[in-house]
């Protein structure tokens, strides 16, 4: 079974998003004919607007529009499990859910996690300001759904600083941790590789994190390096920048091996639930 993520630098044109995802997803399946895959692509994979309120006009209700049938229809010509980053999905007080959905080979939706930890934060970069509780609701619940290749929990970018968001899905079984994301390149630089990697060692998860990675439309500059990390830490495969794809072999017996001989959870003495008595 081969896991893989895939980095694009994404703009505001739907159509031109899912070439790109389709050139990668070909050289994939290249590379990879028959091997049952998962691929995860990044948050705002088909819509990079020039700000936030651009976006509005292309959210779509859940089941129904051009982004979700595009994406569906990808993972059924490429026959595979399909993380679709982040899109623009209807919010009950008339802002968007920065839904990440997974569909399976037959192009149906199995789960949906909407982005809980919004990013409204003040950066020294050439955009300075993020507030994307302006325009984003933000989710509520978490997401870990059984699938062929193990349990996968579901996070999206700014979620990966908060680590009880991770205990959390490892406790409620994942095996494989996905984190679309479009860190920007300050943050990224600083801190990107070393959440990812504390996230896969504190839950002995493979962690698949793919992020946009390049200068887009607006100016905005993401960081890339999109990585798959064993659960051991391992940097298993990585980019840099621009538009690609990597892929690695799921390792069923790592996972066990590592949990047995360092069981962790069974360990734990200091639990939220433990505080909160």
């Amino acid at each position: 079974m081969k896991l893989a993520v895939i980095q694009l630098i994404s703009s505001p044109d739907i159509a031109q998003n899912l070439e790109a995802i389709e050139r990668q997803l070909q050289a994939l399946r290249s590379e990879h004919p028959l091997a049952p895959m998962l691929v995860v692509l990044p948050e705002c994979c088909l819509m990079f607007g020039l700000n936030e309120a651009d976006i509005k006009p292309f959210s779509e209700p859940i089941g129904d529009g051009i982004m979700q049938q595009g994406l569906s229809r990808l993972a059924q010509v490429y026959q595979v499990y399909l993380v679709a980053g982040t899109i623009a999905l209807y919010a009950p007080d008339k802002r968007n859910f920065a839904a990440s959905l997974l569909f399976n080979p037959q192009g149906e939706v199995m789960a949906q996690y909407n982005k809980i930890h919004l990013f409204d934060v003040d950066v020294a970069d050439g955009i300075g300001s993020y507030r994307e509780s302006d325009n984003t609701h933000p989710g509520q619940h978490i997401t870990v759904v059984d699938t062929p290749f193990g349990r996968i929990g579901m996070a999206v970018c700014y979620d990966l600083r908060f680590s009880a968001l991770f205990r959390a899905m490892r406790q409620a079984g994942a095996d494989i941790i996905v984190v679309p994301s479009a860190f920007t390149k300050l943050t990224g630089q600083a801190h990107w590789e070393l959440l990812l990697r504390a996230r896969a060692v504190e839950n002995q998860c493979y962690v698949l994190a793919s992020n946009q990675g390049g200068t887009h439309a607006n100016g905005r500059e993401t960081w890339g390096h999109s990585m798959i990390i064993s659960p051991w830490g391992e940097i298993e495969q990585q980019l840099t920048f621009g538009e690609a794809a990597i892929s690695s072999t799921l390792d069923r017996q790592l996972l066990q091996s590592i949990r047995q001989k360092m069981p962790m959870i069974s360990q734990e003495r200091f639990t939220l639930a433990q505080l909160e008595q």
